[in-house]
């Protein structure tokens, strides 16, 4: 795939190929190859913290890459058909970016909920509403300059001060636009806001007094508001060279006391709302960072609707899914890695070394005729030639892995100061991905790590993987209609970096922040708390917990009422033992549980597996969140002492 730079757009080339390789029309490719190799005399790399890494590497790989693709391509002359990338009209950009983010009300007239989304807006941070203000502004000059009809709404109402019944002004009383600036103090109280907890503990850190370090990502104070305080007390300092990021720098994860949340691990209804927040969260970093944030559009187009390679990943699943229920990765995605796997990750040069171009075309159109008949003959494929199908299966996607609409966002992460900042927009990028995308992205990383492992014998670093696996998924771009040489050869690097990244910490990647988590809980009770004023709810909700006690009650044994102060009961309807009464410690964790539950020696406990059974914390001020081993209960408790525990399967 290519992108071209037009008078009002961008044009994506798709590749739509009989046995999925297709030829290249002249002029329709941004870069030359061998004019691009060639660095201007005198040129030295853009030393940003994206660059700084790959200063002393070799970017052969990432060029003998592109050849490659070329020979590929080179070998079918068929037409291939232009994904037009809209440039949007004055305002539409900040409508879609509204619509997106759930608060599409704020500007035209909605069949949404004004109340949610007011409570919504009430959860924000500083840097959070100054991104959703400058939208709305920007949406609101648009509308008033086409003559709409329908009222727009003045920016200093959407967040207008409120009180609490202490008589206390609540976080969103306060428009971002008049705090531009304010003290590392200032910032640290505000966050305490952020932090959402319940009980006696209520401002407690689960860390205690742990100081985060240079290395650490802190999950717990929104991205946007680190890079405020930073810049705020960078003022008059080089803010340049990675921000004084070291070359070597090894980010970790520090544990939370309440549980690790992966992508994943929440319900869908709390997915919803965690999409936007990070959404605005990542948005309100770039705007904070001084980097513009533009999601793409691309028109719809005519795609195949059937087949393996070019066929969108929605397509495919679909007609996998009739073949293996429930699967979420294409079956010839992961066929492909497996057989690249049976043969062995310690062969030199994998992934690296390409098929014969002719085998891997001949090979395409035998898999599209024969995969789905289970006749196609794995035999005659070989490793080299299957790594080659899997970039190419990457590559003839009708639309990029990373999406249209997230594609230049992934690639202007090169562009933040910070490595920590780069890291960080990368978790909230994949976030934001479909699921279907996410999910293929994560099986690819992984396999792509495994690779990594046996470099000792594969001589694949992951610089190496890095650079051969770049041009497969991201495209390039053109700056403008006139390219030169060392913007390319920045825009090599710099996309090889993100990639470099995404393999290293793509354990980070697939965590939601505590932040977001804490958000959503808030948001939770606020809705709850306005239910509850329903008249027409309070009587529903009567009925439930009547019906609900009714219940209880026949099904309650003498054990299970009035559990003492400190217990929690902990539910498991999939296992022979219903519940069990736990007495929490400060050392508990839901590991301790799964297995207090585990060793007993009857019934479906018997087949079950720790990896297959997980304690989810289910109600109170979450929808349902899957817990990891190493929750500490006591403090979770405290979190959400309204919650249920029950153990059950991901499955299930």
């Amino acid at each position: 795939m290519s992108w071209l730079s037009g008078s009002r757009g961008v044009v994506l080339t798709a590749y739509h190929p009989s046995g999925g390789t297709g030829g290249r029309r002249s002029g329709q490719y941004t870069m030359n190859h061998d004019d691009s190799r060639r660095i201007p005399d005198g040129a030295s790399f853009d030393r940003s913290g994206s660059q700084d890494s790959l200063d002393a590497m070799s970017l052969d790989d990432f060029w003998k890459e592109v050849e490659n693709i070329h020979e590929t391509r080179g070998n079918n002359h068929e037409e291939r058909q232009a994904i037009v990338v809209k440039e949007p009209d004055e305002g539409e950009l900040e409508e879609e970016w509204l619509k997106e983010a759930g608060l599409s009300n704020l500007f035209a007239e909605s069949t949404g909920d004004s109340q949610e989304s007011m409570v919504f807006l009430s959860t924000l941070t500083r840097t959070q509403k100054a991104a959703v203000e400058k939208r709305v502004e920007t949406v609101t000059q648009t509308l008033r300059k086409k003559n709409k009809h329908h009222q727009i709404p003045d920016v200093r109402d959407i967040f207008r001060p409120q009180s609490d019944p202490k008589g206390k002004v609540c976080d969103r009383s306060e428009p971002s636009a008049v705090r531009t600036t304010e003290s590392k103090n200032e910032m640290q109280d505000e966050t305490k806001d952020v932090k959402f907890s319940l009980g006696a503990n209520e401002q407690k850190s689960p860390l205690g007094d742990t100081p985060f370090s240079e290395t650490d990502i802190n999950l717990e104070i929104p991205f946007a508001e680190q890079a405020a305080n930073l810049k705020d007390n960078s003022v008059g300092k080089v803010y340049k060279d990675g921000g004084g990021d070291t070359l070597h720098m090894n980010f970790r994860l520090p544990k939370d006391k309440t549980g690790t949340t992966k992508i994943g691990d929440l319900a869908p209804q709390d997915m919803k709302k965690v999409y936007s927040l990070a959404l605005i969260e990542l948005t309100a970093l770039y705007d904070v960072l001084g980097t513009e944030f533009k999601q793409q559009k691309a028109a719809k187009i005519k795609t195949k609707d059937c087949g393996l390679f070019g066929v969108p990943l929605s397509v495919l699943l679909e007609q996998d899914q009739k073949k293996v229920p429930g699967t979420k990765i294409p079956l010839i995605f992961q066929k492909l890695i497996s057989q690249i796997e049976e043969a062995t990750l310690e062969t030199e040069g994998l992934l690296r070394i390409p098929g014969v171009a002719t085998r891997v075309k001949s090979l395409c159109q035998e898999l599209e005729a024969k995969f789905y008949e289970g006749t196609f003959n794995w035999e005659n494929v070989k490793q080299h030639d299957a790594a080659s199908l899997l970039k190419l299966f990457i590559r003839e996607l009708p639309q990029p892995l990373l999406t249209v609409e997230y594609l230049k966002a992934f690639q202007d992460v090169q562009n933040l100061p910070r490595k920590k900042q780069q890291l960080q927009a990368l978790n909230l990028l994949v976030i934001l991905l479909p699921e279907a995308n996410r999910d293929t992205l994560k099986v690819l990383l992984e396999f792509l790590q495994r690779v990594i492992d046996h470099r000792e014998k594969n001589k694949m670093t992951l610089n190496n993987v890095a650079m051969v696996m770049a041009p497969n998924l991201f495209t390039f771009q053109g700056l403008g209609s006139k390219n030169i040489e060392q913007s390319e050869f920045a825009m090599a690097a710099g996309t090889a970096n993100v990639m470099r990244f995404m393999i290293q910490y793509q354990k980070l990647l697939w965590t939601i922040p505590k932040f977001i988590v804490n958000q959503v809980r808030k948001q939770n009770t606020e809705n709850q708390k306005k239910e509850k004023k329903d008249k027409a709810m309070k009587k529903l909700l009567k009925k439930m917990a009547y019906d609900r006690e009714k219940h209880e009650k026949q099904d309650k044994t003498p054990n299970d009422a009035d559990v003492p102060q400190g217990v929690i009961r902990v539910q498991a309807p999939h296992l022979s033992k219903v519940s069990m009464a736990i007495q929490l410690t400060e050392e508990l964790k839901a590991s301790d549980i799964v297995a207090r539950f585990l060793s007993e020696k009857s019934g479906n406990v018997q087949t079950l597996k720790k990896e297959e059974v997980f304690l989810y914390e289910i109600g109170g001020n979450i929808g349902e969140r899957c817990l990891d081993d190493d929750t500490y209960m006591k403090d979770l408790y405290q979190l959400n002492p309204n919650a249920e525990w029950v153990i059950k399967s991901k499955q299930s």
